[in-house]
């Protein structure tokens, strides 16, 4: 039946009786004449207000924490969405070398409740889970991801992995071939950052806290047994070093949880009333580590990489814990950098002083960034940077220039714009869970507080040049630390470099050979 004319009709004629119709009525709206006049701005009648999301910045809901009384601390993070991140965080300091990388490791294999890893595997996949160990210098990390009705299921698991891995001989044995393929993998692959980051730890922090090695050394890959892994564990897993953290969930869910299944639970290796905890305080001492290495094959292929000399020059900077450390982190993302063949606009640091100074100016250096490492003691703010092995003594300099230029007065578009990208980086990175929950467990268990991105946000929006002068005068004060990798023929002496970040213009000093 047609709408316009009441008639029945053959379908095709219906089909252009509709079509005459429509373009009737969309003339006659199109044309304002089937509208009220009413002006935009107006609210229509009968509809709700609508709520607009307003963008302050701030969290909606603040970070919640209960000391369980062992003493083991609980932190949640009622975020978005519905799963569940589960945090728990040990410090650990000197016991034997690398010891932290084989329990990274053996995380997950076989515990009293559990018979193998596939089990484990198996029972978190039903609520949709997974899981992961990693270490830091400072930090253990077991983490789980699953739906929030596994709450129980998920905690117990964990509870279990930390508490009561069963250590067997096999699992041990095949730690042991996992350690050494990965210290072999160190050494050949391209990307040498890993290596030099040890390096330069082992150089800054000579023999003590973070300067000691995270990944197990060769020698002692064969001594760590059962025995030394109970020893160590029985002074360092203990509940008041521990932080259980979790985003997506209720707090009174996961402190309940917590109570049920980390409160009163006996470790398989029992309890010490008089731990033997190592509490030295990281001593900086400056130094350099140098590693003579053919680089000339390290990526062959049809595309293969030049034979580079690398070079990482770091000064102490601070802690975490002081108020120092966001004029720092300011100072790390002004000097910036990247590689050669970076690619973008400002977002990827294109307007950065290693960009503009350095990689702009001197086509023949392959890289030059700019690093901060932080930790409950210390930190070390460092430069690495990569060349032909000919060109290593006036890229050294060009790295000493930089340093002292630090200490001149940042240009207010210089240090908005660190300043901005800081900010940036901060909240998109805070946009993801596993980093919200990392960021609580952290926090929380170096602090016992979390500071929320609003807080850290004005504190970066309050930094200024004289910030910046002031930090960069304090750390040039203090002796380098240098980790060289590749062929050093020409690296210049430790003496040479010292000198010349204590001079005015950060050049080295000059020197005269009779034959070159």
């Amino acid at each position: 039946q047609c709408k316009g004319c009441t008639k029945i009709k053959p379908w095709i004629q219906l089909f252009y009786c509709h079509l005459r119709y429509g373009i009737a009525a969309y003339r006659k709206y199109s044309s304002g004449g089937g509208y009220p006049n009413i002006s935009l701005s107006t609210p229509l009648p009968g509809i709700p207000k609508p709520l607009f999301a307003s963008v302050d910045g701030q969290e909606k809901y603040e970070t919640k924490i209960t000391t369980l009384e062992n003493g083991l601390k609980v932190a949640s993070q009622n975020k978005f969405g519905q799963f569940l991140w589960i945090l728990s965080l040990s410090s650990f300091s000197k016991y034997p070398s690398g010891i932290a990388h084989f329990l990274e490791k053996l995380a997950f294999s076989s515990t009293a409740q559990y018979g193998s890893k596939d089990e484990i595997l198996l029972t978190l996949e039903k609520h949709g889970g997974i899981c992961d160990c990693q270490t830091s210098r400072d930090t253990t990390m077991y983490a789980v991801s699953a739906e929030v009705k596994g709450l129980d299921t998920v905690v117990s698991l964990l509870s279990d992995a930390v508490l009561q891995p069963r250590l067997l001989d096999e699992e041990l044995e095949m730690t042991r071939m996992a350690v050494r393929f990965e210290l072999e993998d160190l050494n050949m692959r391209p990307d040498p950052e890993p290596l030099l980051t040890e390096m330069i730890h082992a150089a800054a922090y000579r023999g003590n806290t973070v300067g000691l090695p995270r990944f197990c050394p060769a020698e002692n890959v064969d001594k760590i047994d059962k025995n030394v892994l109970h020893s160590y564990l029985r002074n360092y897993y203990r509940p008041e070093r521990m932080v259980l953290a979790g985003v997506g969930i209720e707090h009174e869910q996961l402190v309940e949880s917590a109570r049920k299944y980390l409160l009163d639970v006996k470790p398989v290796w029992g309890t010490s009333s008089a731990p033997n905890v190592d509490l030295s305080v990281a001593q900086y001492t400056g130094g350099i580590v140098k590693m003579e290495k053919d680089m000339s094959d390290v990526s062959l292929g049809p595309t293969p990489i030049p034979e580079l000399t690398h070079i990482m020059i770091g000064l102490e900077s601070c802690s975490y814990l002081e108020d120092d450390f966001i004029p720092f982190a300011v100072l790390n993302m002004m000097m910036g950098g990247g590689g050669s063949f970076s690619a973008g606009g400002p977002g990827k640091g294109m307007f950065t002083r290693l960009y503009l100074n350095v990689l702009n100016r001197h086509h023949w250096m392959y890289n030059a960034t700019s690093y901060h490492h932080s930790y409950e003691d210390s930190g070390l703010l460092c430069i690495h940077a990569s060349a032909d092995p000919r060109q290593v003594r006036e890229m050294v300099e060009i790295i000493t220039r930089e340093f002292i230029q630090m200490g001149g007065s940042a240009g207010e578009m210089e240090l908005e714009r660190a300043k901005t990208q800081l900010k940036s980086m901060l909240m998109m990175n805070l946009e993801s869970r596993p980093v919200i929950f990392e960021d609580v467990g952290r926090q929380v268990l170096s602090t016992g507080k979390r500071k929320l991105p609003h807080e850290l946000c004005h504190l970066i929006s309050s930094v200024t040049a004289g910030d910046i002068k002031r930090v960069t005068t304090k750390m040039l004060r203090s002796k380098p630390a240098v980790a060289a990798l590749g062929d050093l023929m020409e690296l210049p002496s430790y003496e040479h470099i010292q000198a010349a970040l204590s001079s005015k213009d950060g050049r080295l000093p000059r020197t005269y050979r009779l034959f070159r």
